[in-house]
């Protein structure tokens, strides 16, 4: 009986043994074959997740973050000690000991799960297990596919462990792991969920964050607060039991409120975010080009923009300023096209919902949305977004509609509006502005505004370093993301005259040489071409310096013809103006198209002496780790570096740039567009700096334009409608940039400051008779005396012993330009300030084909 019981038992030892041995065996061969062909992992050692790439200002205010996925990368010791725990309680309380998966933590989660039936459920992966399964594997979870999943979960998890410290492992995760809201790692959800810093986390806090990795979908703080909120108290409860923290502070935050952005409890980081603007997007635009799209969205780089806040504040009221002036100069009605339902007028809570979820621009300094909640017989009661309801209500009055008048339903205008009513219809979208006094700023009424459909950009940047200090592509980002400065190909009429007077001052004609104004015929495919000067007058002989401040055309086509078109294109190419000008006289008045951006970088050379500069938006790129991967100046300071610098002496500055014009040309240029300010098309400018510049109005006035400059800052405006067609007879450059330009630069001039134009050395002065060419003596005085500055060596011909003709006939009897005479057809108007301008009279347009007028 003992013999047969001790066989029994051996009997079933040995099949236990064997079961063991065949089992082990089993999953050994299980795990030996998964393990065959699993990812490798050695690539999480150079872990580096899809991280925010941010723009910052100057003074290291972020301007705008670009993303695919919100994630700001923390290294493992800056996440603080206190979030490593709530994630480490929620999610693997065991982490620190085991050797990437926790037998014994998933019998726990599932007896938990079963006592709790389902309400406390702790996940049943190790953390290095999520690691494995998140950055190597799928996500599957059902089925044979699912098993498979979670046998090479575990096999990459030990190798994890082999491989990775814990620390290294846990900053992977709490980087990489999603927790909805569109956050994705620790330092984004702090942010998304309570406008903080990890650093600035309390427990309950950070026990919130990690309660939402097991199901970001559902637990939302606002939609499943609840919820939420249970869950985060499970977190606090077993950091107190794992000793994070103690019994008493687990007690205390328990009791806390749930709060967040999304309950209203903290102001949103989004909305502290300025807005998106043309420059910011311009920034995107320029670094996906040059890095790749992946790399700028993905890579975490950091970006110290040039961009000057004070400066593009000013740049954005100005531009508006002159577009707005204009539109309602046409006094033509369309608000915005946006009308909220009958239904949803009735209530404060309901119009105000429905306003909030209409599409209009936001971004317009002063600018309220507001809806036309009911008529009066003179006005029109309006609610207005964030503003509360006072009183009786906000009303639009009768007086403030009687600019406009409204395009009916056949396309005809209807009459002026006497009445909001005549404009106005319940349920209309408006945006409306505070109208004030200008004596003390108390408030009058709400004004009725519309975005103009005019357009126009406006650009500033530094002539020594090239960068953007300020840019605005439009009159809304919002309304149109189009970027007028560096999209927008338009012609640039007479602003790009001076390339031609450059190339001709490059071979070895003066600002006295002598230029022939009369009339020209030219056969093209296109039939004849006759053009005139704006004036249609013809002046006859007349030196350089007057064919540029009076922006006379013939002498520009005599002139291109004599230098050689493409000698001009040459000049045009290596400014940067063009890839490739084509050789045509009409292109010598500015008739190809270019951008506002190339043409301001462009004056930038004529401003700093004739170097280099190529323009910028970005003064340094940084990589996620702080490496510089981009500097923009490459100028070397030679004492910088020293530790005292005396004050007379400065920094010593050596610049290494490529000279692109002669240092003398660049003057000799710069001095005679100073004459187009003082005495030409440009005289609406008044600083009390010296300024360079030129106007560009082109045919039939579809484009306008100015760019100036002084010592240090260069400026550049164009107008115009997107889909070209003219302005009208009173739309100059004069007339619309250069008010631009002066309200702009007037404040730029407080700031940055200005200085005579620096004199190049290998010249001397000599005064000359800008009417006729003639030298004069150096004592010389009144209205028609210039000096003039002429090369060291160059012995210039005076008067007509140097007449330049570009090959074409000239006509007889034609007087040179008279003594203190103004362009034919011009209009001399007194302004707002006494000061009498003239206003250059139009071309006739039949006989201009194409490019600029003034």
């Amino acid at each position: 009986m003992l013999r047969f019981i001790g066989s029994f038992f051996g009997a079933i030892f040995t099949a236990v043994t064997l079961g063991i041995f065949f089992g082990a065996l089993t999953i050994g061969a299980i795990f030996w074959m998964y393990s065959r062909d699993l990812p490798g992992h050695d690539t999480l050692a150079q872990y580096a997740p899809a991280t925010i790439s941010r723009i910052y200002s100057g003074e290291g205010r972020i301007l705008d973050e670009f993303a695919e996925e919100r994630r700001l990368f923390v290294s493992a010791e800056d996440i603080p000690d206190l979030v490593k725990a709530a994630f480490v309680s929620a999610e693997d309380k065991n982490f620190y000991a085991h050797s990437g998966y926790d037998a014994g933590g998933m019998l726990a989660a599932l007896r938990e799960a079963v006592v709790s039936r389902g309400e406390e459920v702790r996940g049943a992966s190790t953390i290095t297990q999520q690691v494995a399964k998140n950055m190597l594997l799928d996500g599957t979870r059902k089925g044979a596919a699912g098993v498979e999943r979670k046998i090479k979960e575990i096999i990459l998890a030990t190798r994890l462990e082999e491989s990775l410290s814990k620390e290294r492992i846990l900053e992977i995760y709490l980087n990489e792991i999603f927790l909805g809201q569109n956050s994705y790692g620790v330092a984004a959800a702090a942010q998304t969920y309570f406008n903080k810093s990890l650093t600035e986390l309390a427990p309950h806090e950070a026990a919130m964050l990690a309660a939402m990795p097991q199901a970001p979908g559902r637990y939302h703080p606002v939609t499943a607060k609840q919820r939420v909120t249970d869950r985060r108290n499970y977190v606090l409860r077993e950091m107190a039991q794992n000793g994070y923290i103690t019994q008493a502070v687990m007690e205390s935050e328990r009791q806390l409120p749930l709060r967040s952005v999304q309950n209203g409890d903290f102001q949103s980081f989004r909305e502290e975010l300025p807005g998106r603007t043309y420059f910011t997007e311009e920034v995107s635009r320029q670094l996906s080009r040059n890095f790749g799209r992946e790399e700028f969205f993905r890579g975490g780089l950091t970006i110290r923009a040039t961009i000057d806040q004070e400066l593009q504040g000013i740049a954005e009221a100005s531009l508006r300023k002159a577009l707005e002036k204009y539109d309602r100069g046409i006094g033509i009605w369309r608000g915005t096209g946006k009308v909220i339902a009958a239904d949803q007028l009735g209530t404060e809570q309901a119009w105000r919902a429905a306003l909030s979820a209409t599409d209009v621009p936001r971004d317009i300094e002063d600018w309220y949305p507001a809806v036309v909640l009911s008529l009066g017989d003179k006005s029109a009661r309006i609610g207005i977004e964030d503003v509360a309801e006072d009183g009786d209500g906000h009303f639009i009055p009768a007086e403030d509609v009687t600019w406009a008048r409204k395009r009916l339903a056949d396309g005809k205008l209807g009459k002026k509006a006497s009445r909001a009513s005549d404009l106005l219809e319940p349920g209309d979208v408006v945006l409306v502005r505070r109208m004030t006094k200008d004596s003390d700023g108390s408030f009058l009424r709400w004004t009725l505004r519309q975005v103009p459909e005019v357009q126009g950009a406006f650009m500033a940047m530094d002539v020594n370093t090239g960068r953007v200090l300020a840019m605005q592509g439009g009159f809304s980002y919002q309304d149109s993301v189009f970027n007028r400065a560096t999209q927008a190909e338009r012609q640039p009429g007479s602003s790009f005259k001076p390339f031609v007077f450059a190339a001709a001052l490059d071979s070895g004609f003066t600002p006295a040489t002598i230029v022939v104004d009369a009339p020209i015929e030219i056969q093209t495919p296109q039939g004849l071409w006759t053009p005139k000067n704006a004036s249609n007058k013809y002046y006859g002989p007349t030196p350089l310096r007057t064919g540029i401040e009076q922006s006379r055309n013939l002498m520009t086509i005599r002139l291109a013809q004599e230098v050689g078109m493409e000698t001009v294109a040459q000049y045009a190419e290596r400014f940067g103006v063009y890839d490739r000008l084509a050789p045509h006289l009409a292109n010598s008045l500015g008739a190809q198209e270019t951008t506002l951006y190339k043409m301001v970088a462009a004056y930038a050379m004529f401003a700093n002496g004739g170097e280099r500069v190529e323009p910028t938006l970005v003064d340094r790129v940084q990589d996620r780790y702080g490496r510089t991967i981009y500097r923009h100046d490459h100028r070397v300071c030679e004492n910088c570096a020293s530790g005292v610098i005396a004050g007379s002496e400065g920094l010593q500055i050596t610049s290494n740039r490529e000279r692109v014009m002669d240092a003398i040309t660049a003057y000799q240029l710069t001095s005679m567009m100073e004459g187009v300010v003082t005495r030409g098309s440009a005289s609406g400018v008044n600083l009390p700096v010296p300024v360079a510049g030129k106007t560009g109005t082109t045919n039939d006035a579809k484009d306008v334009w100015f760019i100036g400059y002084t010592s240090n800052i260069v400026a550049g405006c164009y107008i115009g409608f997107d889909q070209p067609r003219t302005l009208g007879a009173r739309a100059y450059g004069g007339t619309l940039c250069v008010p631009v330009f002066q309200d702009f630069m007037k404040e730029v001039v407080k700031k940055y400051g200005g200085s005579r134009f620096r004199v190049p050395p290998g010249g001397y002065f000599m005064k000359i008779d800008r009417f006729t060419g003639a030298r004069l003596p150096d004592d010389a005085s009144g209205a028609n005396v210039v000096a003039e500055y002429f090369r060291d060596g160059e012995d210039p011909v005076f008067g007509m012993g140097a007449l330049v003709d570009g090959g074409f006939e000239m006509g007889q009897n034609l007087p040179l330009f008279a003594h203190g005479e103004n362009e034919g057809g011009a209009a001399e108007v007194t302004t707002s300030t006494g000061e009498t301008r003239v206003i250059p009279g139009k071309a006739d347009f039949g006989t201009v084909s194409s490019g600029g007028l003034y």
